[in-house]
């Protein structure tokens, strides 16, 4: 096995933490298994003790990353960034129209 060449700086840590605030596993630490830019975005593949199945979350959910600048300014004011808002509103018009498949 070989480090992916999309590894920031070259040299991956050992092991990562799930910093996210939703996500089920928050403040769980895993074995870092691997680290791409893969569906559009840079992700950590990992694996849980005791099983075979490989994992991924964007890299922005953990530490790998480093701390998200918006989440850094905002400070705790503002849990949306307005990106995301505007998606939401998209798939919420989808839903009303009747367009999702």
């Amino acid at each position: 096995w070989r480090k992916p060449s999309t590894a920031p700086g070259g040299d991956l840590p050992g092991r990562f933490r799930i910093t996210h605030p939703h996500h089920p596993q928050v403040g769980q630490e895993f074995e870092l298994f691997g680290y791409a830019h893969t569906w559009g975005e840079h992700r950590v593949f990992f694996q849980r003790a005791g099983t075979d199945h490989v994992q991924s979350v964007p890299a922005s959910w953990t530490d790998v990353a480093g701390p998200d600048p918006f989440v850094v300014v905002a400070a705790g004011r503002s849990l949306f960034q307005v990106i995301d808002l505007l998606s939401l509103t998209e798939v919420l018009r989808h839903l009303a129209e009747g367009d999702c498949k």
